[in-house]
């Protein structure tokens, strides 16, 4: 059995990965069809909470993504779920991953990091581009008045808009069932702006995914972490900053045909990028 742990962002919760997981676990049980009866068995996806959001909201958040580290690692191991594991994790939940990987290396098989970003690879006005900083404020100044506060963050990092009311529905009453509250979400801002990962590539396979019309975080984040790394990357053609939410099914079949396939040259990878957007 292989163990998929999924890691979200700032303030965000497990429930915030809507259909993805099931539609992970589905592909990849799926892709163990005709394979040896010895070979196949159920893939286990684990979507842990960071400190003080969602199951732990009543936790005071780490100040530090070394601190976020130390308690999904122990989550992990507590769910009994043996590794090395199979990391997916977006923004916040990147660097985590990211610092995971690097710290403790024989813990991680592989690695899926959606839209991160982190030092020493990318500037502050990429790691959070300018044109966001309104919809920020206009988030924090709004933090008690949920209708407000998840519109504005829906805006801001989801450019699939055909589900608006019934994503604002839902996120409202995640927020309202575990409120995240405004120190931890300083908190986790500040961790996240202060984090800075090591030069050196994790000693795992890893894979990079990014959107090009990212609103919240410059693409060229992602960019410059897959060339540093030489890790394969692909990027969205439309997708805002939350691609799984954007669009599932694309990230799914990009990581279902990354754990398959040879690396992609990378004088291909645009060309073939761009076919796969749509």
């Amino acid at each position: 059995m292989s163990t998929w742990i999924l890691l979200r962002g700032l303030t965000r919760e497990a429930r915030h990965w809507g259909a993805l997981p099931d539609m992970l676990r589905a592909a990849l049980d799926g892709a163990n069809h005709g394979a040896p009866a010895a070979d196949t068995a159920a893939t286990r996806v684990l979507t842990i909470d960071l400190p003080g959001n969602g199951e732990y909201a009543s936790l005071r958040a780490p100040p530090d993504v070394a601190g976020m580290v130390d308690f999904v690692r122990a989550a992990a191991c507590a769910s009994g779920a043996p590794g090395p594991y199979y990391v997916l994790a977006m923004s916040l939940g990147g660097m985590v991953a990211t610092c995971w990987a690097q710290r403790h290396p024989a813990d991680i098989a592989r690695l899926v990091l959606i839209n991160t970003s982190m030092q020493p690879f990318s500037r502050f006005d990429e790691r959070l581009r300018p044109q966001a900083w309104p919809g920020l404020a206009r988030i924090a100044s709004h933090w008690s008045d949920a209708r407000a506060a998840e519109e504005a963050i829906h805006r801001l990092t989801c450019n699939h808009r055909d589900t608006v009311e019934a994503d604002l529905n839902e996120w409202i009453a995640i927020r309202e069932s575990a409120p995240v509250s405004r120190a931890n979400a300083l908190r986790q801002l500040l961790a996240a702006a202060r984090f800075s990962a090591g030069w050196q590539r994790p000693a795992c396979a890893t894979l990079v995914l990014s959107s090009r019309a990212d609103g919240l975080v410059d693409p060229a984040c992602s960019a410059a972490l897959a060339a540093a790394w030489s890790a394969d990357h692909w990027r969205h053609a439309w997708a805002g900053h939350d691609l799984p939410h954007d669009d599932p099914a694309w990230t799914v079949e990009r990581i279902c045909a990354w754990l398959v396939q040879p690396p992609v040259d990378s004088d291909l990878e645009d060309a073939q990028s761009d076919l796969t957007d749509e």
